[in-house]
């Protein structure tokens, strides 16, 4: 299966309008952003597990990054609540569960290989640094070769101008709403650059967003203070 598949081109879902789809063994749902394979795939999605899931061990041979949305996603090692950020690296196993249910944002198959680092942050407990872009905090989730990942909070009304993204760009917007000169971008709202992209970021209400930079080619990005 592809799904926006081509890492060079711009794609854009407002994932609230996309339809659920069980899994094969339907043990859980998916919306489905990007996809480049069948069931063992490279993919981005957001899914939904119900009440009282439990499923066994399992390995992430490419690695697995998730965020948690809403409810309580749990394994061995641990219980993750709604803003809490894990990266499980290339080689991992662990036996997911989720009491309550529970909807996380979701990448497989895309660590660098030597990435070997296990990473879990509650993004709701830490604290927010200042960029030097007035109203602009940042938390930093991760760093590897070129690829950042972190979650930025902003203060309308703001435009950030001249961004650059020589490694590409992808953003969920968790809350509020951003836009650029090619669309809107409302809570829910999922947006891809490709690799040299330029942009104008404008926030129309108070927004929170996660922000992913430099991963889309090998070499990484530069920072949000002109680029990441």
């Amino acid at each position: 299966m592809k799904l926006n598949a081509d890492l060079g081109q711009r794609a854009v879902a407002l994932t609230d309008e996309l339809p659920w789809q069980w899994s094969p063994d339907r043990s859980v749902r998916r919306r489905m952003l990007d996809r480049d394979g069948e069931e063992v795939a490279r993919a981005t999605s957001l899914v939904k597990y119900p009440a009282g899931s439990r499923f066994p061990a399992h390995e992430h041979g490419a690695g697995e990054e998730f965020l948690v949305l809403e409810g309580v996603f749990s394994d061995e090692f641990g219980d993750y609540p709604p803003g809490t950020y894990v990266r499980n690296p290339p080689g991992s196993a662990h036996r997911p569960s989720s009491r309550e249910g529970c909807l996380i944002f979701v990448k497989l198959r895309q660590f660098d290989p030597e990435d070997l680092k296990r990473i879990v942050v509650d993004t709701g407990t830490a604290d927010f640094s200042p960029t030097r872009h007035p109203g602009l905090g940042a938390l930093e989730l991760h760093r590897f070769s070129g690829e950042h990942v972190r979650i930025l909070r902003a203060e309308a009304p703001a435009t950030i101008a001249d961004l650059h993204w020589p490694g590409g760009a992808e953003y969920l917007v968790l809350s509020g709403e951003l836009a650029d000169d090619d669309g809107r971008y409302p809570a829910g709202a999922w947006l891809r650059l490709p690799p040299g992209s330029r942009q104008r970021l404008r926030v129309s209400s108070d927004a929170v967003f996660y922000l992913k930079t430099g991963h889309l080619i090998p070499g990484g990005d530069l920072t949000l203070s002109g680029g990441s």
